[in-house]
Order: C-alpha cells, then sequence, then structure tokens
C-alpha cells in the first residue's frame, strides 16, 4: 500500500567516512570494504582468516575474476598468506580457477576432470572439492568463480579439513533481485525511501546522485557474498524526477552499474508507463501506437549504449494511481509487452508488477474483494505475454502481512513468466524496530505446494520448473538497506538481507542453518568474548521471532490493524477498518474475520486448485493461523488447539509481550561479550519493541473484548 511512510524510518542516517576503492574495498587496511564507520554486517576481515592465511592460486580472465584476486589478495595480505596468479612451481593450498584457464597443479587437474563429468557448470555455479592437501573451486565463467569464492567464506577453516569429494554447486533461481524504493528527490510524503526503515538512500541525496559509491561498492560486495545478483535502483512510484533516470539522467544509473559490476550485480531501473508522454513530449502512451513503441525502442537503445548489461524495468502500472495501459482501453499483457518488444534485442526483461487493485473501495461493499484482484487482473492474461516478461507477484494476496496464504496467482499462469516477490524491508512486521527474523515465513512460502501436498512448490514456480511451459522469474524483494551505520537500522534486520540472498540461491535451505551462516560471519569467534553465548542468546532471540510478532499483533490471519498516522507501525485496530484500501477485519460484536468462501461470500477461496480451493472453504479444514482471513466466525469458535478465537487472542497478545521481555533480558547478558555499538543498538531497538509490544497487547485485546463482552479466563488485566 502506497501511503506515507520513509521520513518516520527508527534509524537516523550515519556518515560513510572512508570508503571502497574501485574494487570494493575500502581504502587503508579495511579489507572488509565497509567504508569506515560503516558496520561490515557479513564480511568482516576476520572472517576471510581461514582464506587469507593460505597459498592461494586464482586462474581466469575477466573483471569478476579480478574481483576475486582482489579478495584473495587482500585478505592474504592481511591473514599472513599468498596469493598469485600463474601456476608456476609454487606449492599451492587452494586453487580458485576457470576450467579453462590453463594449467592447473596436478591435484586440481584430477579434480577438475572429476568436476565436469557431469557436464557443464552453468553461468553462476562452482564445483568445490578437496584431496591431497588442496581444496579447489572450479567455475565455467567468472561469476561462478565469485560465488566459489564467498562460499569458501561461507565455510570457513571447514573448507581445509579432511577430503571432500566433489559437490556441484548453483543457484535455483536464475534472478534474484532487490527493488529499492528509493527516491531521487526527497518526496514531501514518503521521503527519501519509501518504506525505508534505515535511513537515507545510498544511491541519492535531495535531488542528486549521492556520487559516493565506496558506499554502494560495498553494497554490492555484501549482495554478492549472499547470493543476490539484480538490484532496482528507484522507487516503483516513479515521480518526475525518478522518471528522468531513463534520458537525460541515465548517467547516475550508469555509475551506479559501474560500481556493481565487479560484483555481478546488474542494474534495472523502475519507470513509468507514461515515459512517452512526460519525457518523449508524445500524445500519448497508448502501447499499440507506432509512434510509442518507436520511442520506448529508441530509449531502451540509448540505455543499453550506456549500460550494455542493463537488467531491464520495473513497472507498477494501473495501481495506486500510477499510469498504465487502462488509460488506452489496454490490458497489461498489451503495456508489458510494448516495452519487452523493446528490450528484447538486448537481452533484458521487464518486471510488471502484479500488485494491481481497487484502492478506492467502499468499506460497506462486502462483495468487493482485494484478495481477488491480482488472479482477476492476470490469470485470464495466462498465454499472452512475451517471453521476456516476468509478472511480479507478491507472495500472498494481499500487502506482505505478518500471515497470508500464497497467493493464487502463483498456480493460475503457467504458460508466463513468473517472479515471487518478498518484502526484506519490514513495512508490516516492525520496521526495523523489532527483531523479526522472516526467513522461517518466506520458507513456508517457497515450499508451499500449490497443486498440493507432494506436488511442484512455489520455488519450482519461480525457478520455472513448475508445470507449464513457462521459464522461471526468480524471486524478488522490496530492500531494506539505508546509509545507516548498521546498513538496515537494527543489526539483526542484517539477518534477513543476507537469508534472502541465500534462499532466493537455495529455497531447500533450513532458516535456523542460515541463520547459523549469518551468525558466524557477522560474529567470528575470534572477536567476541564468548561465541556459545553469543550463537545461544542470538538464536534465543531471533529464531521464533517472527511468530513473536505475529502473537501480539493481528490475529489468525486477519491483518493490517496498523496505524495509519504512524505509516503502519503500530496497533490501530480499526485504523484502515472504513477507509477506501479494501483492508478489512469486519469484527462486530458477533465475530470477526472475512467471509472469503465461495458459499457465502467473496469467492476468493475458487481461485485456489485443489485441494487448496476446498480446505479454505472448509472452517473445519482451514488452518488455524488463517481462519480469519477466510472466514468469519463467532468468537466463541473453538480452534485445533481447544482454545476460543477470543481466548486465543488474549492468550497470544500475552505471551507476545513476555516473549519479547525474555528477548531483551537474554541480549543483556551479551553487555561486553560483543561490539558495544552493536550491542547499544540492538538494546535500545528492543525497549523500543517491548513498548510497543504492550501498545499491541492492551489495544487489542481492549478492543475485542469491548467488542465482545466476553472476558479473558485467566483473569489478567485487560482495560
Amino acid at each position: 500500500m502506497s501511503l506515507p511512510s520513509a521520513t518516520t524510518g527508527p534509524a537516523t542516517a550515519g556518515p560513510a567516512t572512508a570508503g571502497p576503492d574501485a574494487a570494493g574495498h575500502a581504502a587503508g587496511d579495511d579489507p572488509a570494504g565497509r567504508g569506515g564507520d560503516v558496520h561490515a554486517a557479513w564480511l568482516p576481515p576476520e572472517a576471510f582468516a581461514p582464506l587469507g592465511s593460505r597459498r592461494v592460486l586464482v586462474r581466469g580472465d575477466g573483471v569478476l575474476v579480478d574481483t576475486v584476486f582482489d579478495e584473495v589478495e587482500r585478505a592474504c595480505a592481511r591473514h599472513g598468506g599468498r596469493a598469485d596468479r600463474t601456476a608456476g612451481d609454487r606449492a599451492v593450498d587452494l586453487v580458485l580457477a576457470l576450467r579453462d584457464a590453463g594449467p592447473l597443479p596436478a591435484a586440481a587437474t584430477a579434480l577438475a576432470r572429476a568436476a565436469g563429468a557431469d557436464g557443464p557448470l552453468g553461468g553462476e555455479g562452482f564445483a568445490l572439492a578437496r584431496a591431497e592437501g588442496v581444496t579447489v573451486v572450479l567455475a565455467d565463467a567468472p561469476a561462478g568463480l565469485l560465488y566459489g569464492l564467498f562460499h569458501l567464506v561461507r565455510l570457513g577453516a571447514a573448507a581445509f579439513e579432511g577430503d571432500h569429494p566433489v559437490r556441484r554447486h548453483a543457484p535455483a533461481m536464475a534472478l534474484r533481485m532487490l527493488d529499492h524504493w528509493d527516491n531521487v528527490d526527497v518526496h514531501p510524503v514518503m521521503g527519501q525511501v519509501e518504506r525505508g526503515y534505515a535511513g537515507g538512500s545510498i544511491f541519492w541525496r535531495a535531488g542528486a546522485a549521492r556520487r559516493d559509491l565506496d558506499r554502494v561498492r560495498a553494497y554490492g560486495r555484501l549482495l554478492a557474498a549472499c547470493g543476490v545478483n539484480a538490484i532496482s535502483v528507484n522507487n516503483v512510484n516513479v515521480h518526475a524526477t525518478e522518471a528522468r533516470l531513463l534520458t537525460d539522467r541515465l548517467g547516475d544509473v550508469a555509475e551506479l552499474a559501474d560500481a556493481l559490476r565487479p560484483y555481478g550485480v546488474r542494474v534495472h531501473l523502475s519507470v513509468t508507463f507514461a515515459a512517452p508522454v512526460v519525457l518523449g513530449g508524445l500524445p500519448t502512451a497508448d502501447p499499440v501506437d507506432p509512434a510509442v513503441r518507436a520511442w520506448w525502442a529508441a530509449a531502451t537503445r540509448r540505455v543499453y549504449a550506456r549500460i550494455p548489461d542493463f537488467g531491464g524495468y520495473v513497472v507498477k502500472a494501473d495501481s495506486e494511481g500510477q499510469p498504465g495501459p487502462f488509460t488506452y482501453g489496454r490490458d497489461h499483457a498489451d503495456g508489458a509487452n510494448l516495452l519487452a518488444e523493446a528490450l528484447a534485442p538486448f537481452g533484458g526483461v521487464v518486471h510488471w508488477r502484479a500488485f494491481v487493485y481497487n484502492h478506492r473501495q467502499d468499506w460497506r461493499d462486502r462483495s468487493t474483494d482485494r484478495a481477488r484482484a491480482a488472479y482477476d487482473h492476470f490469470a485470464p492474461l495466462d498465454g499472452r505475454f512475451r517471453d521476456n516478461v516476468v509478472v511480479q507477484a507478491k507472495f500472498g494476496p494481499i500487502d506482505f502481512q505478518p500471515r497470508e496464504p500464497v497467493s493464487p496467482v502463483l498456480a493460475a499462469m503457467p504458460a508466463t513468466r513468473l517472479a515471487v516477490e518478498f518484502q526484506v524491508t519490514q513495512e508490516y512486521t516492525g520496521q526495523q524496530q523489532h527483531v523479526c527474523y522472516l526467513a522461517p515465513c518466506w520458507s513456508e512460502a517457497l515450499t508451499f505446494a500449490p497443486w498440493g501436498p507432494g506436488g511442484p512448490t512455489v520455488a519450482d514456480v519461480a525457478a520455472g520448473s513448475g508445470p507449464g511451459p513457462a521459464a522461471g522469474g526468480g524471486l524478488a524483494a522490496v530492500a531494506n538497506v539505508g546509509d545507516d551505520p548498521f546498513w538496515t537500522g537494527h543489526p539483526l534486520a542484517q539477518a534477513n538481507l543476507y537469508a534472502y540472498g541465500r534462499l532466493a540461491w537455495d529455497p531447500g535451505l533450513d532458516p535456523v542453518a542460515v541463520l547459523d551462516e549469518w551468525i558466524d560471519l557477522t560474529f567470528p569467534a575470534s572477536t567476541v568474548g564468548d561465541p556459545a553465548l553469543v550463537r545461544e542468546t542470538l538464536h534465543a532471540v531471533m529464531d521464533d521471532s517472527w511468530r513473536t510478532y505475529e502473537r501480539y499483533t493481528a490475529p489468525l490471519g486477519v491483518g493490517f490493524m496498523v496505524s495509519p498516522a504512524r505509516h503502519h507501525y503500530g496497533p490501530d485496530v480499526d485504523g484502515y477498518e472504513y477507509s477506501r484500501w479494501g483492508t478489512y477485519h469486519f469484527a462486530d460484536r458477533d465475530g470477526v474475520g472475512v467471509d472469503r468462501t465461495r458459499a457465502t461470500g467473496t469467492g476468493f477461496t475458487g481461485q485456489y486448485p485443489p485441494p487448496w480451493s476446498q480446505v479454505y472453504e472448509s472452517l473445519s479444514d482451514c488452518p488455524d493461523e488463517l481462519l480469519l482471513f477466510f472466514h468469519h466466525v463467532p468468537y466463541g469458535h473453538v480452534l485445533r488447539s481447544g482454545s476460543t478465537v477470543i481466548q486465543h487472542i488474549y492468550d497470544t497478545h500475552f505471551a507476545g509481550v513476555q516473549q519479547v521481555a525474555g528477548m531483551r533480558q537474554r541480549w543483556r547478558r551479551l553487555a561486553g561479550v560483543i561490539d558495544p555499538a552493536v550491542h547499544a543498538r540492538v538494546a535500545e531497538r528492543l525497549e523500543e519493541q517491548l513498548r510497543c509490544a504492550i501498545e499491541w497487547r492492551d489495544q487489542v485485546n481492549t478492543y475485542f473484548f469491548r467488542k465482545s463482552g466476553v472476558p479473558d479466563v485467566r483473569g489478567r488485566t485487560i482495560h
């Protein structure tokens, strides 16, 4: 939902006083490439110690191989190892090489033959093995070698112990993208970054490019290390200044592309569908008009002349006031295909967002249903989109709520490339004031089987291995980074960005294991006073934090209940209940929830294929955690837990507050054990989280006590 935001984000911007050189590393003794006082996140210098203490050979050519060698050389300079680019006769402990790069040491040659036995490794894949005291990483292409390097960093000392048979690695998703909602101009309502909770933009400041590309290079390095390979550098709500990035301000975009290219991150651009009118002076943006097609073709040629590896366009059209093809009596396929035609000669793609709905609904009309909108608009168009159109659908049917069902669109368009969209920035999950580790939520969505248990999953759809002929569109997510010294405002919110990249690479990863990776990299044992206590505390605080947030906010999948005045932060049970946005809970004296059944409600359940259409339709079979999303039920309805709905509301809100209090207490044990600045920032955020959780508990419980008249069976204070 595109309501006011940004300037209310909790973090204050911090200066990036020194930064990376042309290869992405900070000047002087700062091999983390983090730039002065900016936190190193998951790439502190200590994480490179196992690699940097070895004798390393890097073989191959290309910008990304140069990046690999530069990373290795700096790590070796710091940790006492040796880095070479020619084989020679010197012994080595580690070989990082392209398979066609020429002579390799004998042990590496044998492993190279074994690695190639199963065919090509692909453009981003790599193979890793160890034998006779030599660890070998091989790739067919430079990007694979870069990802292999960072995999070694994740493995740490284990990469150099014992023997390892050849293991091949390749990403499940070809496109692993972050969408920045950064504005070039400071928007009077939305600020510098819409839905930004970590300070200002690292790209733009007050109408201009920031030019301090050190921070951008360091960001590209972090993205490569977790597997992200594409970003869109401006807001999907394209305003007047941002529209000009396509034409006379294209140089600003090219500078960002140059800064990110050494880490394999391709730049995409959000564009306005009305560009031929607002930029080209044409009287129309009708997608079938020959002059409009010619304008887009010429504009796109200029983009690729300046940025040869440009990724493509991101478009929000006919949504929340953004212009689109509806103005001309055309549909989304007409609009998307127009841009796809212009991009096709250069291998570019258009990401056409499926977030389209009536944002001027009448709250009194219960026949309308925002959840239906994406399916109603897009499912009938399946098969009409060009091959280089990616329809980008949010993972749920509403708007990144803490609990939603998976969107039925993801099962409805087998002849269309679909990207699944997540929100790493925590718009509805605490705005990076609250600890809320989202990897378990994303994992549930990615492993959901839309056609029934045992069938293809959402991850298969995104990867292009689901039913139907369409290639996959990959994953996309709204980014959570700003110019805060900790990147994400809340230091623990870094884990969400890291986990997004890792799950985009391998959706089958266990979120707990991903958190372990992040802990090992971000808090190396050599940098903390008690590594076991750090790990124990971080797991205790973070493992269940998504469900903790769910407990003290909106219950049983009903969603929202957030404050419009504070831009979706904090509770306001009826904040959107009588608004135009279609985000209702329909609580009355008898019950709560939205009837989305075919029998008596909006019919939304019918958008799902069996068995889910039947499961969600049935009051008895519908999962409790989604009950109020699909059904309007009495307060006395008994859940599978044996609790009534009203008692569940009371219990979970009291429990959520207790859990946050426990988080705060556990975190206090790390005082003096970890970096004081990190400890202080998290401690400050946990104080705010506890205050806000209490506010949620009291407002929600009081609201439903007064609606229902049913007291808490445990006799706790409800105001």
